[in-house]
């Protein structure tokens, strides 16, 4: 039975799997590289939200904004 098969050159399957392996990684960069910008959650702060006098509610600080900046898609 094994005298049937044919004998394949390792470096043959070897190059089809590394070719497997880069088109599925060039697909899956075109897939990421298509998708649209995604738009910020909320309406854009300026300066002067940033500064609240009494010190009460919700603060947008320098530190919020860069872990905003990290959760990005």
């Amino acid at each position: 039975m094994d005298s049937n098969r044919k004998k394949v050159d390792p470096a043959t399957r070897r190059g089809f799997l590394l070719g497997a392996g880069a088109a599925s990684a060039a697909g899956a960069a075109a897939v990421v590289a298509a998708r649209a910008p995604v738009a910020p959650a909320g309406p854009a702060v300026g300066a002067a939200a940033l500064e609240d006098p009494q010190g009460r509610g919700y603060r947008l600080t320098a530190h919020v904004r860069k872990y905003y900046d990290t959760t990005t898609v």
